[in-house]
């Protein structure tokens, strides 16, 4: 990319549109699924679907209220008018495709089976007959369970820390999530879990909205992406989220999030937030 080009895209990932007047759209998120969306531990809402979704919102020039949301309540939400974008890592998939439009998709991702740790179960032995599976109500990982397994006994949770907290107590065998957060888990308690194998499903994620896009959001996504992946931001902000710890990327976060909420400069908040995060 010729240098001037990188000064222009730069200025508007800085500033964004400064027209009053901005709409203001309802992003709904289940922030209980870390690396993607959760709660640090000083109460505040961080996550790569949620930066992802800021920073979209300022090179684009408008303004988002995040509402927390549980999972299978967000579809319904946004096909009923009480959320403008559901970001929540939905696999973009045909029954969904039916009743909402999706943006394009911005992440891949398999299944994986979390066990305790030293169990010595593979994904069969975890969901052979008779064992007890947890996994997040509305998922395509609990939907998969029931497909592929029917003789586990499924036991379905409205978020997923939720589904790993029995799984820690021994109520539940296995659990099935996403790879990136069955990562996290497995890092957030040292020792005790286990990733027993992995599903390739190959499933893409996508933003959502109501069908037939009413309010004209899905253009607006998919240019933001495009700047956000032109400009490097967008590989700085995976880099910071997927790869170190919880309390790593929350400090780092705390300490530049004002460059993006406050001074809407998205690339200085991406280099920032990266750097620190790898200190």
């Amino acid at each position: 990319m010729r240098r001037g080009a990188v000064l222009v895209l730069a200025a508007v990932l800085s500033v964004g549109a400064l027209a009053m007047g901005q709409p203001k759209y309802v992003v709904l998120c289940d922030i209980a699924w870390a690396p993607f969306e959760w709660v640090s531990a000083k109460g505040a809402y961080l996550g790569f679907d949620l930066d992802v979704m800021r920073a979209i919102a300022i090179v684009e020039g408008y303004e988002i209220e995040i509402r927390d949301t549980p999972f299978d309540s967000i579809i319904p939400a946004v096909i009923a008018g009480k959320g403008d974008i559901g970001a929540s890592g939905f696999t973009i998939n045909e029954e969904r495709a039916q009743v909402v439009d999706f943006s394009e998709p911005y992440w891949t991702s398999d299944q994986a089976v979390v066990t305790r740790a030293g169990a010595g179960l593979d994904v069969g032995g975890a969901l052979a007959a008779g064992r007890k599976v947890g996994a997040q109500r509305g998922t395509t990982g609990a939907g998969w369970v029931e497909e592929q397994y029917p003789d586990v006994t499924l036991v379905l949770y409205e978020t997923y820390p939720e589904a790993v907290l029995d799984l820690l107590a021994g109520r539940l065998d296995a659990v099935v999530q996403d790879v990136d957060p069955s990562r996290q888990a497995v890092a957030q308690y040292p020792g005790l879990l286990e990733i027993a194998g992995i599903i390739e499903t190959g499933e893409q994620f996508g933003f959502l909205v109501a069908k037939g896009d009413p309010k004209g959001i899905l253009p607006l996504l998919s240019s933001g992406m495009g700047k956000l992946k032109e400009s490097g931001a967008w590989d700085l902000l995976v880099s910071a989220y997927f790869g170190p710890g919880l309390e790593e990327i929350e400090a780092a976060w705390e300490a530049s999030i004002d460059i993006l909420l406050v001074e809407k400069d998205v690339l200085k908040f991406a280099q920032t937030f990266a750097a620190l995060v790898t200190e």
